[in-house]
């Protein structure tokens, strides 16, 4: 894969995000915090999981090591809504600027664990992208499960945006 199709699963994620912050933010807070039993319990909860999953990866690709996966303060909404674009732009300057081989270089990085690792940027930036279009799905039905209708998130929707 090359850089402009990167960039745009880059582009891709950061339309998709917004759209669902826009909508997280039109609910109550009450609903924001709504118990749903799955691993990160909320919309913002698992929102905020999405936006650390975002940094955490964008620290490994800078070759940052970040000592915790999730802070309290990202979990709310503010924070989330004022941050995340400016990481999602981050993520777009650094693809920009990454000189080496996109698809066969190792950037090595360890987990939260120490445990070594290697990956392409491609597969880095496609799990990142895959990683948080999941998650996207998941508050898009919590969304649903509330009453309320979902902005659409689709891929093909970005594209017919443009």
């Amino acid at each position: 894969m090359d850089k402009t199709g990167l960039d745009r699963h880059l582009q891709y994620t950061a339309w998709a995000t917004s759209r669902l912050l826009k909508a997280a933010n039109t609910i109550a807070p009450d609903q924001l915090l709504h118990d749903f039993k799955t691993s990160d319990r909320s919309i913002v909860g698992t929102l905020a999981h999405v936006f650390a999953a975002d940094r955490i990866w964008f620290d490994r690709v800078i070759g940052r090591q970040r000592a915790a996966f999730i802070e309290d303060r990202d979990r709310d909404l503010k924070v989330l809504c004022d941050e995340w674009p400016k990481l999602h732009l981050a993520w777009r300057e650094w693809l920009a600027s990454y000189s080496r081989d996109l698809n066969s270089d190792a950037i090595s990085y360890a987990n939260l664990k120490g445990d070594p690792f290697t990956s392409t940027a491609t597969e880095i930036i496609l799990h990142v992208v895959n990683h948080a279009t999941h998650h996207r799905g998941q508050v898009s039905g919590f969304l649903r499960m509330l009453g309320h209708t979902p902005p659409p998130l689709d891929l093909i929707a970005f594209y017919r945006s443009e």
